[in-house]
């Protein structure tokens, strides 16, 4: 297939496999964060960290936006359940996402919540006029990918007077926890890693462009480049910043010119910005609370918003005692450090988000390399 067969081409990854090894110094280490779920299967799925030097070290970071994704507001969708009688859409992963107290969606549904796994915004829409004595929420999650569809939801929404359907809005936004990670006293102190460049999420730069990307790799001297999903795409990614780091440039490059472009997808920014505005502060899982990272909807429409709607409390909650999700979304850990992994949490019975999403760090390393660091 075309934009596929090409780019997994064992030949020519053997050829750019001898020109990464040709162009590291071997007197350095090279620490290059992913920030998107997939480019972190594309490495375990075929293998990619097998083929870089040692030197070389892939580091997983939150680039998966169930795994990001704070128990509290879980927590704040099942009070919702119990509370407001509400039918609650959402997308099949979030479902099993562990909340407090090992509650989930998912066991909430089987104690008989009214909890429906949906495809898109236009199920819950559905679902909204087939109940209209029903208060329908769209629990919605996502970067800047999924941002749009939400936006079209609400927009069709108030164009159709749809008066029973809401949205719990979770959208939250990539640069901003880049850059977090990059200078916040908060994640330094809770445990972080050096991080030499960035491979630049795929979908997400579809959306908003490369040019987000320039502020922070110019002030925190920290190359990056946007890297599409197929293994060969991920190796010429590594290879354009490990040259960048050797020459001591610190640019945005765009090796995924295929799909992404500078100023990215005009039609759907200018869609997102009719609904939605930035929140001052959002938590994120692994992360804390990062200032202007999430999106809320606009006043204008706040009768779509479930929390203007609905009386949603603020809930402390705590990770599970021993799951280590946090800090490898991070990137202080991998999977492999955690005690839970593999023995008491496993994709069927997942102790945290990073084993429940497939885009997940932890699913990644269960499907493709839990063996391999101990062999």
């Amino acid at each position: 297939m075309k934009y596929i067969d090409e780019f997994r081409s064992g030949e020519l990854a053997q050829k750019l496999a001898t020109k990464i090894a040709h162009a590291t110094d071997p007197a350095r280490s090279y620490n290059l964060m992913e920030f998107c779920g997939g480019h972190t299967h594309a490495i375990f799925r075929y293998g990619v960290q097998d083929l870089m030097p040692e030197n070389v070290n892939f580091v997983h970071g939150p680039g998966c936006p169930v795994c990001v994704l704070p128990t509290a507001r879980i927590d704040q969708a099942i009070h919702l359940l119990e509370h407001e009688n509400v039918i609650l859409c959402s997308y099949g992963d979030l479902l099993r996402v562990p909340a407090s107290n090992r509650n989930s969606l998912l066991k909430a549904k089987a104690s008989g919540a009214d909890v429906r796994m949906i495809y898109s915004t236009q199920d819950a829409l559905k679902i909204a006029h087939d109940n209209p004595d029903r208060e329908v929420v769209f629990f919605a999650i996502g970067f800047e990918t999924t941002t749009p569809p939400t936006a079209v939801a609400i927009q069709q929404a108030a164009a159709e007077g749809l008066k029973n359907f809401s949205v719990f809005c979770n959208h939250v936004l990539t640069p901003a926890a880049i850059q977090n990670i990059l200078e916040s006293p908060e994640v330094r102190e809770i445990g972080t890693v050096s991080i030499d460049g960035f491979f630049g999420p795929s979908h997400v730069s579809a959306i908003i462009g490369s040019r987000p990307y320039e502020f922070f790799a110019e002030e925190f001297q920290r190359p990056v480049v946007i890297a599409g999903f197929e293994p060969l795409d991920v190796m010429q990614s590594a290879l354009m910043l490990i040259q960048q780091l050797n020459q001591g440039r610190y640019e945005v490059e765009n090796e995924y010119h295929r799909v992404v472009s500078r100023d990215g997808n005009q039609k759907a920014q200018r869609l997102v910005a009719e609904v939605f505005e930035l929140r001052p502060i959002f938590e994120w899982r692994g992360l804390g609370q990062v200032p202007y990272s999430a999106l809320r909807i606009k006043q204008n429409l706040s009768h779509f918003d479930s929390e203007q709607r609905f009386t949603i409390p603020p809930i402390e909650s705590k990770e599970i005692k021993g799951c280590e999700c946090p800090a490898i979304l991070r990137g202080a850990k991998r999977p492999s450090d955690c005690k839970l992994f593999g023995t008491v949490c496993t994709p069927e019975n997942p102790m945290g988000s990073c084993m429940v999403s497939s885009e997940g760090a932890c699913a990644a390393y269960w499907s493709y390399g839990r063996f391999r660091e101990r062999a």
